[in-house]
């Protein structure tokens, strides 16, 4: 499996550092409001690579934080925190606030099929965790205590800039623009480690601590959540692009300077969902979330195709034209599963290792989820039969999560009763399973019925029903359940 390094800059082949597991970081929400569907993108991509790793045979642990403190509303460790505006905006307390919002990023995340980390951590379950850390950086020269705050002091590292040649001069006001100068630091490039009550008085949540009450940075959350839980060492480190600076380079900083050790081998990055006008952002005012696509009448899976379709290092540009698109083709894709018959046939060993290959060969070049989707169609289009295709589609979206077979299921049941309205004898299952078997005797039971042989009729009923499958007649047809 070829990975792109975010860190390196090459594609690299993924070893994990231990032969009995793989140990994965992903960046989670700040839960001050909801999540919009470019944050959404980010956790469609890393849910495929969570799926592909396990597919591959792994035994993946992935662990997760949810941001409920200290994240502020500049990266660059200025301005209000996230939570508490959340909470002023809806006149909460912050605890509610990180509740709310933690609950409707998961019914965001079911909605869209990605699946729940093994490990997720609230930031503010950890506070021991981050002084622990903290205070080994005091007693090494690693950070310094100034104006009320302990800072990261980045003049103490051979080497800052990890996933950019960045140019200091460029980045000599923290990483924003209109972002103030805090006096307090000794390189315009430091970070805060921990907050005192010495500045923002009205923090809502504060812990003791050596330096006083106060609370974590952000950067620090995550070094101490992924210890926690992954320990010394990590194969894989995700997130948005955005979080590649400051947060992953100021994580990396922290981790290794306590550690006195490489901390993580892999990084990857997802890139932006753009607008037209540019990035999407909840300060921008575009603020799409899943809700309102489904408002809209979209299914939020097409969303999940809509960013398959692209390779996640590329840029993706969201429009309703382009969402479209992507509902029409997620629609077509079902119809022509659904007229696939299941039952029909003896799995093809021979046929499901080629077709494999080629879906293997698309997800293992770092992750080309576009090449993916094209082997469903593959799959479709190949000289084999149809409950061959049936499990191939299984096995495929147990990666892509796209619930084809669920969907297809459905569909043939609408196309029932559609055959119902049209004045055709259509057999249904109370369970909605396919039993060829079952539904040729019935179709038999009918034809008796059509040639007035009615002794044959309820012969092959009784036969049916010793067999423990109940008949029951409907209009145009019959149903039929297991007893």
């Amino acid at each position: 499996m070829i990975l792109y390094n975010s860190a390196t800059r090459k594609r690299e082949e993924f070893v994990p550092n231990h032969p009995d597991i793989v140990k994965m970081y992903t960046c989670g929400p700040t839960v001050y409001h909801f999540a919009h569907i470019g944050n959404l993108r980010s956790y469609i991509m890393e849910d495929i690579l969570d799926r592909y790793l396990r597919y591959s045979g792994y035994n993946l642990k992935r662990v997760m934080n949810i941001t409920d403190v200290g994240h502020l509303t500049s990266d660059a460790d200025e301005g209000e925190d996230k939570m508490l505006k959340g909470a002023k905006r809806e006149h909460k307390t912050v605890m509610e606030i990180a509740k709310f919002y933690t609950e409707a990023f998961f019914d965001d995340c079911k909605k869209l099929n990605i699946r729940t980390p093994d490990v997720v951590e609230p930031a503010t379950n950890c506070i021991d965790d981050y002084i622990k850390i903290i205070s080994r950086l005091m007693d090494t020269g690693y950070a310094y205590f100034a104006g009320g705050n302990v800072y990261f002091d980045t003049s103490k590292l051979e080497k800052y800039y990890v996933f950019n040649d960045f140019n200091e001069e460029d980045l000599a006001v923290g990483v924003r623009e209109g972002v103030e100068e805090d006096p307090n630091k000794r390189s315009k490039n430091d970070f805060v480690l921990w907050f005192t009550k010495s500045k923002f008085e009205d923090q809502a949540l504060k812990w003791d601590s050596p330096w006083g009450v106060g609370y974590p940075g952000w950067h620090i959350e995550c070094s101490g959540i992924s210890m926690k839980h992954l320990g010394e060492d990590l194969d894989i480190h995700c997130g948005g692009i955005d979080n590649a600076f400051p947060h992953h380079t100021n994580e990396i900083a922290q981790s290794e300077s306590y550690l006195g050790h490489k901390w993580c081998n892999y990084w990857m990055h997802v890139l932006h969902l753009n607008t037209n006008d540019g990035k999407m952002s909840k300060s921008k005012g575009e603020f799409l979330t899943v809700s309102l696509l489904e408002e809209k009448g979209y299914d939020p899976l097409a969303y999940r195709l809509f960013c398959l379709q692209s390779h996640y290092r590329k840029s993706l540009v969201f429009s309703w034209e382009n969402l479209d698109n992507a509902q029409t083709t997620y629609n077509k894709l079902i119809a022509k599963i659904a007229a696939l018959k299941p039952g029909e046939g003896e799995i093809e060993q021979e046929a499901v290792d080629a077709l494999r290959a080629r879906f293997k060969a698309a997800l293992d070049n770092d992750l080309n989820t576009s090449l993916a989707v094209t082997c469903l169609y593959d799959v479709l289009k190949y000289k084999t039969n149809d409950a061959t295709k049936l499990f191939v589609l299984g096995d495929f979206d147990s990666v892509l999560s796209l619930s084809l077979l669920e969907k297809a299921d459905k569909k043939r049941e609408e196309l029932k009763k559609q055959a119902v309205t049209a004045g055709q004898f259509t057999i249904v299952s109370e369970s909605g399973e396919s039993d060829p078997a079952v539904e040729a005797k019935i179709m038999a039971r009918q034809d008796a019925k059509k040639a007035r042989n009615f002794a044959e009729a309820d012969r092959i009923r009784d036969e049916l029903k010793a067999a423990g499958i109940e008949v029951t007649d409907i209009p145009h047809g019959a149903r039929w359940k297991r007893i």
